[in-house]
């Protein structure tokens, strides 16, 4: 039976051209436009890591003195001063923890034609690889007690590896910077998150960085760091200067691999009891205010998601409802215009719903069609995304997923709509139209 009401529904497209195109290009740009902010939304809003992401945890600290400003802010400092991050992570409290930062360095190929680049970089310490699920394509990641010695070691992305040595084997090769060489000892295949939730301090969405070492090794090299740094007194005495290890400056991140909500109140607790033992020992002067978060909770609390894309989705949504209302007047007067073809059907034998099922499924043909060109506009309107300078907007991309709920949203949309025409359809008494015929 569906498929002769579809048989109807598509000889009704054919009587009503420009009422019937006016319906699927309504749907059509309202879909379009949905699709498009709700991809871009999701894409911003996802979880990056999923299968880790409550175990993952970001603790902050405030070690600000008072200064002029005796007032207490309600949120601690979003990255931690070198000392405290370097001595969390020699008490190691969690299951694994790392500390980091990130920076940007010259590399010297080997022979004199090859010119010098620059390589993004990441100077963390030895659990990161195992806490962020980095895939090691060959060799390893350095240890606890290469953090230690300051081992003049490094794991590399795929790309640069190709970029430096083609096809050879990279592990065990030196890589020439302007401070120094560092021997490979692990190269790592493509990886990028999005967005880099473990450093919200640079750039949050695009290519990952391609240089890994420790972090003791980036300060005996001098190397240097790129993102945010705090800082509220002065740090001249430090040969370091605001990297030292004494320096009143945070700019360092810092994260804890934890395994369940009890663990996570413990560390809790440790956080403030570390901030009390510094505030005895003269070091911090505010009272313990102490945050932990996990992967999603830090992404809300730096609103990843920025709010004009919020807003947009919003509008575009509502504005997919104005559209939706256009085409219930349009589906009433397609209706209401072949009052007299139902009644002829209604007094043939025809069922009011008979009528009602009729009307639905040319509502959902009408909502197919719609949806399909909601799909080239919601194409179109990623590729112009996808034009912007932002660093998420190459990420505008459809999945199936969105695909297929383009369609579902374009089906149940218009089958919404065509719920009131629909009855009012079947309402038409067969016995007043044949009359007037």
């Amino acid at each position: 039976m569906l498929g002769y009401y579809l048989q109807l529904a598509l000889r009704s497209f054919g009587r009503n051209k420009v009422l019937t195109t006016l319906m699927v290009v309504t749907i059509g740009i309202g879909i379009g436009a949905a699709m498009t902010t709700l991809t871009l939304y999701k894409v911003l809003s996802g979880d990056p890591i999923p299968e880790k992401s409550a175990r993952l945890f970001y603790p902050r600290l405030e070690p600000r003195t008072l200064g002029r400003d005796v007032s207490v802010d309600p949120e601690p400092m979003e990255q931690l001063t070198r000392f405290d991050a370097e001595e969390l992570l020699r008490q190691k409290r969690g299951v694994r923890q790392a500390m980091m930062s990130a920076g940007s360095v010259t590399v010297l190929p080997e022979g004199t034609a090859a010119q010098p680049f620059r390589a993004s970089s990441r100077y963390t310490s030895a659990d990161f690889f195992t806490m962020f699920n980095a895939p090691l394509r060959a060799g390893r990641g350095w240890s606890a007690d290469d953090d230690g010695a300051r081992a003049r070691v490094a794991v590399i992305g795929s790309r640069l590896a190709e970029k430096l040595f083609g096809d050879a084997d990279p592990v065990g090769r030196e890589i020439h910077l302007s401070q120094g060489v560092l021997r490979v000892i692990g190269v790592m295949d493509e990886w990028t998150l999005n967005p880099r939730f473990y450093d919200l301090s640079n750039r949050r969405f695009g290519g990952g960085e391609q240089l890994f070492l420790p972090f003791s090794t980036s300060r005996d090299m001098r190397l240097p760091t790129q993102g945010s740094m705090n800082c509220w007194g002065s740090s001249n005495t430090d040969a370091e200067g605001a990297r030292g290890l004494n320096a009143p400056c945070a700019w360092v991140q810092y994260w804890v691999e934890l395994e369940s909500p009890g663990q996570a109140a413990d560390y809790r607790k440790y956080l403030a009891d570390y901030s009390d033992q510094q505030r005895a020992a003269g070091r911090f002067e505010r009272p313990a205010n102490v945050r932990l978060d996990d992967v999603m909770g830090w992404l809300d609390y730096n609103r990843v998601v920025p709010n004009d894309v919020r807003m947009q989705m919003w509008l575009a949504f509502g504005f997919l409802l104005v559209c939706l209302l256009n085409t219930v007047g349009l589906l009433l007067a397609k209706f209401l215009r072949r009052s007299g073809e139902i009644g002829v059907r209604r007094a043939l034998g025809a069922a009011r719903g008979d009528i009602f099922r009729q009307c639905l499924a040319e509502a959902g043909a009408i909502g197919l069609a719609g949806g399909l060109l909601g799909l080239g506009f919601a194409a179109l309107g990623l590729w112009l995304i996808r034009q912007q300078p932002d660093d998420y907007a190459r990420l505008a991309q459809m999945d199936t997923a969105t695909l297929l709920l383009t369609v579902a949203l374009a089906l149940g949309a218009s089958l919404l709509a065509g719920l009131l025409p629909a009855w009012r359809a079947m309402q038409v008494p067969p016995a007043l139209q044949l009359k007037s015929q």
